[in-house]
């Protein structure tokens, strides 16, 4: 979409845009089918507690059957997004998070009168909080995104669209199922040491999305602008813009890095560790949080092959670092130098994921890139 608007091509772009909509109520129909039928097995394939399963198929069963807000509000966003209205994207992001944090404890205890829902509380109010942030997103888009225009009777299929929309969503697909694959996997693997290895490895997650959160926005970011830019065919902007945010990103990452050396124990605390969790997290967050330094760089590039239009490379990228690097390695080495060893895994992984990245943007700037003209648009 992005492109087409950088290339003045502006019917080409209401295709893009209605065409990406049709995809998300296929989305919606995929993901209740899967929560109808697929939910209790998640769980039941990764622990046999009852009360674990019972909880987390409540959950997951509401908020997939359920999921057109969260596709409405996913699918709205990005076409703010790809018209460089990331303000607006981040107005309903925060809403839908704020509302969120509000009816949590309203439906889970039971305030004002209510029932008190328990889990199936906390589900209903996620739904709620991403409908109401899909309506908001919707709102935005018809009075204040005049780049591109809806019309529902446009909401339809188009093969040359679909096929270039699956081009870079299919792989970005995949590499997320990659990183959910990963976490069972070294979920299976902690476990034959102790529960609180899982705890902590939980916890860190957690942590890091602090970290990596401002890199993930930058990374959104840049998606559009590259996109634009490239469809102009200006060069400068394009380079300019890549080394700027792997730039920033870096920076951000580094100074990730040195909190997660400096304060693990603290951090660890706030999520209530036990004295176990807390022997064990202050090795495992210093350790993975090496692998902070070069993924700024990662994150940065996954979403230049993005704006180029490949989804490919951030898809091999993360199938050679998750799956043919890090739970080989977590597996090895749990096997043969104890826990903390297999915490040695991500950092020892992110050296695959740099070399295949550095590789793949140095190609698409021959291929792509270079080529451009330096006119500014």
């Amino acid at each position: 979409l992005s492109r087409s608007l950088g290339q003045k091509d502006q019917e080409k772009a209401n295709r893009a845009a209605n065409t990406g909509i049709f995809l998300a109520i296929v989305n919606c129909l995929l993901f209740a089918v899967l929560g109808l039928f697929f939910s209790k097995y998640y769980f039941t394939s990764q622990t046999d507690i009852e009360e674990i399963i019972n909880y987390g198929t409540e959950y997951l069963s509401i908020v997939t059957v359920c999921s057109f807000g969260l596709a409405g509000q996913s699918v709205f966003e990005r076409l703010l997004q790809s018209t460089g209205k990331a303000f607006l994207s981040m107005i309903t992001q925060c809403f839908g998070a704020v509302l969120n944090m509000i009816l949590d404890p309203i439906l889970i205890f039971g305030w004002f009168g209510l029932p008190a829902m328990g889990v199936r509380g906390a589900a209903i109010a996620t739904v709620i909080s991403q409908c109401m942030a899909a309506a908001l997103a919707i709102v935005f888009n018809i009075f204040l995104n005049r780049e591109i225009h809806l019309k529902i009777a446009e909401i339809r299929p188009r093969a040359e669209i679909i096929k270039r929309i699956v081009a870079v969503g299919v792989p970005i697909t995949i590499m997320m199922s990659i990183g959910s694959a990963m976490i069972y996997g070294l979920n299976r693997i902690l476990i034959t040491f102790t529960p609180a290895a899982i705890a902590v490895f939980g916890v860190y997650f957690r942590l890091e999305h602090f970290v990596f959160m401002p890199v993930f926005g930058l990374s959104t970011g840049i998606v559009s602008i590259i996109s634009y830019n490239y469809g102009a065919g200006s060069k400068q902007r394009v380079i300019q813009t890549i080394r700027l945010s792997i730039l920033y990103a870096t920076v951000v990452m580094i100074a990730g890095f040195a909190l997660f050396q400096a304060f693990p124990a603290q951090f660890l605390s706030m999520f209530n560790a036990t004295e176990a969790m807390l022997e064990i997290g202050v090795t495992a967050l210093r350790i993975i949080s090496i692998c902070f330094i070069p993924a700024g760089f990662c994150v940065i590039s996954g979403s230049v092959f993005q704006a180029l239009g490949s989804g490919m490379p951030s898809m091999l990228e993360s199938i050679g670092r998750q799956i043919a690097a890090l739970l080989p390695l977590a597996y090895i080495l749990s096997k043969t130098g104890g826990l903390d060893a297999v915490w040695w895994a991500y950092p020892l992984s992110e050296i695959v994921s740099v070399v295949m990245c550095a590789a793949f943007l140095r190609y698409f700037y021959v291929k792509r890139i270079k080529p451009l003209s330096d006119s500014i648009a």
